[in-house]
């Protein structure tokens, strides 16, 4: 089984940015779920951490995460993450796919159908 690394904003002004961020990635996430692979979330991972810890153990953190994936899909509004933006260089940078559409990804997965709740 394949395992797909969500990339997105996590970050916002308020608790509720930030969940709705969440939200997002974990609609992603079923999306892959669909096409027969794991998702991976690190949105959700930490979700209520909010200034828990320094930034730099949960940046690394995720990079570890993101480095033992196999793919990474990214979340619309992406390119507004510096995060996620960290993120697609350092995928690119280990020769792991980067998708940003879930046909695309369909593809990459051979996918011919979506997995039914």
């Amino acid at each position: 089984m394949k395992i797909v690394y969500i990339a997105g904003p996590y970050r916002g002004p308020t608790a509720w940015d930030i969940e709705r961020n969440v939200r997002r990635a974990e609609e992603r996430a079923y999306e892959v779920f669909q096409l027969g692979a794991m998702p991976l979330v690190p949105h959700a991972n930490t979700r209520f951490f909010h200034g828990q810890g320094p930034d730099e153990f949960w940046i690394q953190g995720t990079l570890e995460l993101l480095r033992r994936s196999d793919a990474l899909i990214l979340v619309d509004g992406w390119t507004r993450s510096t995060g996620a933006r960290g993120e697609v260089v350092d995928a690119r940078e280990h020769g792991m796919p980067v998708f940003q559409s879930i046909p695309d990804l369909a593809v990459w997965l051979g996918a011919t159908q979506r997995i039914k709740p």
